[in-house]
């Protein structure tokens, strides 16, 4: 087992904030393209493919934002608690985004410390870095209160996480983690302080994380 990483706050805070603006910067450069579109071009076809691309692009964006809000933030004040009806919901919108993803949400209505949730998400946004050919998603919630246990299945042509992706959820990789690498990193992070232990099973165009 490698040297585990640990990472100071200065750049954990900066390496998410990265991760953040990665996702976001091709959905707002959209927008900007649109909006230029609609500002020199005349004929109106091209005009209303301008306003879908802006109205399409802003979608993303904000479902993005609202999935990174729980996900990385902070989400209310230290100790809040958060429904999983409003994580479903962000998730939904975010797992939407990449047209080739769906997420099947399976478990009840909870309200739960806020890292149990954050976990969640992290593990969905995991479930579709597992499927860059598409596929579906499927998020399930077992348990209540201190003995929830969360599994996501990942299901699609060639299911896989990278070697470091599966250590850095394990909390044993050593070497550099960027901002491609920080969320599973991050998310090893707050099942530690959720109390909670995450592990991975590969299998054929699937792949299989659990956390308990």
């Amino acid at each position: 087992m490698s040297e585990p990483i640990a990472l100071g706050d200065l750049d954990l805070a900066a390496l998410v904030s990265s991760r953040i603006c990665h996702d976001i910067i091709n959905p707002v450069s959209a927008i900007s393209n649109g909006l230029e579109m609609l500002a020199e071009e005349p004929d109106e076809e091209m005009r209303t493919a301008a306003m879908d691309l802006i109205l399409k692009s802003a979608t993303q964006a904000s479902a993005k934002l609202q999935f990174a809000r729980i996900a990385f933030g902070a989400a209310g004040s230290a100790g809040a608690e958060i429904d999983t009806r409003d994580a479903e919901k962000v998730a939904q919108a975010f797992v939407q985004t990449s047209e080739k993803h769906d997420l099947v949400w399976e478990g009840p209505a909870l309200i739960l410390p806020k890292n149990k949730v954050k976990l969640l998400l992290n593990l969905v946004g995991l479930g579709v870095v597992a499927l860059p050919r598409g596929g579906t998603v499927q998020a399930v919630i077992a348990g209540d209160g201190a003995d929830v246990s969360f599994t996501v299945t990942a299901t699609g042509k060639a299911a896989r996480l990278s070697d470091q992706v599966v250590a850095l959820l394990a909390g044993d990789a050593g070497g550099e983690v960027d901002a491609h690498s920080i969320q599973p990193y991050y998310a090893a992070r707050v099942a530690q302080a959720s109390g909670m232990t995450v592990t991975t099973t590969a299998g054929e165009d699937e792949v299989l994380l659990q956390a308990r």
